[in-house]
């Protein structure tokens, strides 16, 4: 009998061991200080990771099952493995990439954030899918309208930052245009929100497109709600808050929302923002103003022509090196091109509709306080333009500790209820003409 047993429990021990080598597992790297979440979908023929502080999906692995729990897991895309051993619940095991070797335990399933603002139903409004065309661009979105909407309802499109976005500028399962639509339409006031070009395919190279075309999707959708409502605003938020500026110009808007927009050139806002990257990582400030002195001048060049500097001419440390090249790299791009030579300060004393702009004391993505002098300077006076820095709050209007990226995912919070506030009642205010 006493045999009998030792063989059950053996067996016993096996099963869980099998298990532990099947469904979801995840758990957080130490990468010198900053935490980074992994988490591994070990089902079926297809195993994936994910990379959710990266905002990485779906990234193919190989699984190696050994006996008595061991698993060894290579992520060949990234150049990356995993090796270890199930123990009392968790695999404990070694995360390697680029020649380092992390410790990292599993545990089972997935620690999803909290994301306490995002709207859930039942909802007091209704909504709408909706398709409208750029040229020969499908655009995609949600129209939500208010209960008892007329053509006189303030309606706002809603254009997002950089990059490939979905209608609801979903980041790290935070979802701040539909937490934005949500407490909008609640207060009487409809919105579109859509999937920008090359989010769910694009047929031409989305590489070559720039703010320009993303700018005229965005009138795209403004023409479209022109047949339904009388006064149609933009909302953007970061590179959408450009574009809203941008349109105000052009008077192709009745009012303007903008939420960490840039208002000075992209050259100076990627210079500034490698600077503050830089900031703390024990290289000096006569290596830094270096560097930022070889981008600036690296970014003139690309954006005005001449000859691209030769770093060996800066005191630029080996470390940033690599770096610079990678830079040097990515602004061949027609859409970094663009970029480098966007600055709408000229065109700021064409806008005469009411301009609401916020940006964040503590983002570190774009700089509050030059863009939002730059629009006092260049906007005409008027009393119903709003131009204000929010204390204590990251790039997406969170509160935050230092304003890093990484922060984003770890904060419960989408945006700020104060923000929400001040878009709303300043709105509110417009529309009659307070």
């Amino acid at each position: 009998m006493k045999r009998l047993l030792t063989l059950f429990a053996a067996l016993f021990l096996l099963v869980i061991q099998t298990k532990a080598q099947t469904g979801t597992w995840s758990g957080k790297l130490d990468v010198q200080g900053t935490k980074l979440s992994l988490v591994f979908h070990l089902d079926g023929d297809n195993p994936t990771m994910d990379s959710p502080d990266q905002g990485a999906k779906g990234i193919p692995v190989q699984i190696e099952r050994k006996s008595y729990g061991g698993i060894n897991i290579k992520i060949p895309s990234i150049g990356a493995s995993y090796e270890g051993i199930y123990m009392v619940h968790q695999v404990v095991g070694t995360f390697k990439q680029a020649g380092m070797s992390l410790p990292l335990t599993l545990i089972p399933g997935e620690d999803k954030p909290k994301r306490p603002q995002t709207p859930k139903s039942p909802f007091p409004y209704s909504t709408e899918e909706v398709s409208f065309m750029n040229g020969d661009v499908a655009l995609n979105g949600t129209l939500v309208l208010p209960e008892g909407y007329t053509r006189a309802t303030p309606v706002l499109i809603m254009v997002t930052g950089s990059g490939q976005q979905n209608r609801d500028e979903e980041l790290f399962e935070h979802k701040p245009f539909a937490v934005i639509a949500d407490a909008l339409a609640r207060a009487g006031i409809a919105t579109l929100r859509y999937d920008d070009r090359g989010f769910d395919g694009y047929e031409g190279n989305i590489n070559d497109c720039t703010t320009e075309d993303f700018k005229n999707d965005a009138l795209a959708g403004i023409e479209l709600l022109r047949t339904r409502f009388d006064r149609v605003g933009v909302l953007g938020h970061s590179e959408g808050g450009t574009i809203a500026l941008m349109l105000a110009a052009e008077q192709k808007v009745d009012f303007v929302v903008s939420l960490a927009g840039m208002v000075v050139s992209g050259a100076e806002t990627l210079v500034w923002q490698n600077r503050v990257a830089l900031q703390g990582s024990g290289l000096t400030t006569e290596q830094i103003d270096s560097y930022c002195k070889l981008l600036e001048t690296a970014f003139d060049v690309r954006a005005n022509g001449g000859r691209m500097p030769d770093p060996n001419d800066y005191n630029v440390p080996d470390v940033l090196m690599q770096n610079y090249w990678v830079v040097v790299a990515q602004i061949q791009m027609p859409y970094m091109i663009h970029f480098l030579r966007l600055d709408i300060r000229p065109q700021l004393g064409n806008i005469t509709c009411p301009v609401l702009a916020l940006n964040g004391t503590k983002d570190v993505q774009v700089e509050h306080e030059s863009n939002l002098s730059a629009l006092r300077n260049g906007l005409p006076a008027k009393g119903n333009n709003c131009i204000e820095s929010v204390d204590g709050v990251n790039h997406l209007f969170q509160h935050c500790k230092t304003g890093a990226v990484t922060e984003y995912r770890d904060i419960e919070e989408t945006i700020s209820p104060a923000v929400l506030e001040t878009i709303i009642n300043w709105i509110l205010c417009i529309q009659t003409s307070c």
